[in-house]
């Protein structure tokens, strides 16, 4: 009987996610030693020693930012995510936002709190109070929406349906989310532009080199006067600093946020929230299920999809005998492996080969049962980061 695949959890995972890693075939807990592949949701794995025995890395959400995603690019290791998992739990948090700070809702709460229920006068300050709650309605307002993926799509889709005008940004915008995206959508040309026309800006974009403070002073003195700028996206999105000083002068009317901090937080224009965007049951069980399914395709039949590190490649079995082989994207590579094979008297039946950025990885169907000394073969071969050995279990 073949060796159990061990995986390691190191977050709270949902069951049903688990439960996609049958038994009979996978150990998977929070104390193993040399693992095949870690399940993670938010643990910071930078300071972590990760083992060699270590094949894949699955996040249960979409950001990866906790995982060094790098170093294992350089081990050949893939790094998996949830894209689109949470998306409609961030979307109906961003819609509350909207509506927080459109109607004043948390101020209003604060003050009906503050009320002695046992007052005679209650209900009198109540009537004289509401005056300085008093908000504005989404329908006929503009909505700027800056990242335009799977929950950027939902949310112009929502905002549409309560009555915005929705105006949207994304140079990098997929084909899926374009064939996604409603028709009302008006197409912005850059951030300049959403920041000129929207009432109300939601960010979407990850956190790289290109996004990092990409609502700077410079981009909000373009910004309507009053307007509010929400972040369900990553801190780093926004300068804290330029934010709050347009606060101060009301530049921007409130910062809705998933990131509390210490310059942000107590602010009186802020609201700011405990990373709610995915702290949903279903949305944590949509992840671990996907994040599950993706390991399990990886590690048994070396399929790669929404891999942050890899391309996508998927080929049906057409024979028991499988190699996978991660290696980095340089000239004469795909020769040398068919070449090692072809030495060992294997026998090529169908192989696809993708590549992404410095990455790329091939699978090889072959006609026969494939010794040890050819996996070392391979792996041998300058510039092959990792090869792996897949034959379909009976």
């Amino acid at each position: 009987m073949a060796k159990p695949i061990s995986v390691l959890v190191l977050n709270q995972i949902s069951q049903n996610g688990l439960k996609r890693l049958p038994t009979e075939r996978y150990k998977v807990g929070k104390d193993i030693a040399d693992p095949d592949a870690i399940m993670v949701r938010s643990a910071d794995m930078h300071s972590m020693q990760i083992p060699p025995s270590v094949q894949a890395i699955g996040r249960a959400g979409a950001g990866t930012n906790n995982i060094p995603v790098k170093a294992m690019s350089a081990r050949g290791v893939p790094v998996f995510n949830a894209p689109g998992a949470n998306a409609n739990a961030v979307k109906e948090l961003v819609v509350a936002g909207m509506l927080l700070a459109a109607r004043n809702i948390g101020g209003a709460m604060k003050f009906v709190g503050s009320l002695d229920p046992a007052d005679p006068d209650m209900e009198k300050k109540v009537e004289d109070g509401k005056k300085t709650f008093a908000g504005f309605e989404l329908a006929g307002h503009t909505l700027g929406v800056i990242g335009l993926g799977k929950i950027g799509c939902l949310v112009a889709d929502v905002a549409i349906k309560l009555g915005m005008h929705v105006l949207g940004y994304d140079p990098e915008i997929t084909v899926d989310a374009a064939w996604s995206l409603p028709s009302q959508v008006k197409k912005a040309n850059s951030v300049a532009e959403v920041l000129k026309s929207a009432n109300f800006i939601s960010m979407h974009v990850p956190l790289v080199d290109a996004t990092r403070k990409m609502i700077n002073a410079e981009m909000l003195a373009h910004a309507r006067h009053g307007a509010v700028l929400l972040n369900f996206s990553r801190e780093g999105v926004v300068d804290e600093v330029a934010v709050l000083a347009a606060l101060d002068t009301r530049k921007l009317g409130a910062y809705v946020c998933d990131f509390p901090s210490a310059d942000v937080n107590r602010h009186p224009h802020v609201i700011a929230l405990p990373h709610l965007g995915a702290s949903t049951g279903e949305a944590e069980e949509n992840c671990a299920i996907m994040v599950a399914d993706q390991l399990r395709e990886y590690l048994e039949h070396g399929n790669v999809q929404n891999a942050v590190n890899f391309p996508n490649v998927t080929l049906p079995r057409e024979s028991n005998f499988r190699i996978a082989v991660a290696n980095a994207n340089v000239p004469n590579m795909l020769g040398q492996i068919s070449t090692t094979m072809a030495d060992a008297g294997l026998n090529i039946h169908t192989m696809v080969n993708k590549s992404r950025g410095e990455m790329a990885y091939t699978l090889v169907d072959v006609d026969s049962q494939v010794k040890p000394a050819v996996i070392d073969a391979i792996a041998k071969i300058d510039g092959v980061l990792a090869v792996r050995y897949l034959p379909l279990e009976n």
